[in-house]
């Protein structure tokens, strides 16, 4: 296995991202529609905080039992993505290597981590990035 191969060769550059003044169900759309798990949030491009899909179903909870749309649009309108997000984020740069932000994934309790330069969001990369890549190996 190749060492100290850079996060940015595997990271998700093109990242979907969301601002304070974004509702949650715009946030629920971008998740089905792109099939993703974590969501930057941004004000002017620097990260503020990451909003995953596990964080909008800990609020709607009705969602399990019934498959209501107007369920999920009354309970995302008690709240706004500034009270949903994690606000605490450990972020890495496009140096960082694949074996440190793997050892950062696995040490916290979180999926993904927000790629920054010079406090700007450049990309993300999440545990599926890094298994693919694991995967890649065997080949």
């Amino acid at each position: 296995m190749k060492k100290n191969v850079p996060v940015s060769t595997i990271m998700t550059k093109n990242v979907i991202k969301l601002n304070l003044k974004d509702e949650l169900t715009k946030a629920e759309t971008l998740f089905k529609k792109h099939n993703i798990r974590h969501i930057p949030v941004v004000s002017g491009g620097k990260i503020i905080g990451m909003l995953s899909y596990s964080d909008l179903l800990r609020i709607s909870f009705a969602d399990a039992v019934y498959e209501d749309e107007e369920i999920d649009s009354v309970v995302y309108d008690m709240f706004d993505i500034s009270q949903v997000m994690t606000k605490n984020i450990v972020s890495i740069t496009e140096n960082t290597t694949i074996k440190e932000t793997a050892e950062i994934l696995a040490s916290k309790e979180f999926h993904a981590l927000p790629v920054v330069k010079d406090e700007q969001l450049v990309g993300i990369v999440t545990t599926t990035d890094l298994i693919k890549y694991l995967l890649n190996q065997y080949n």
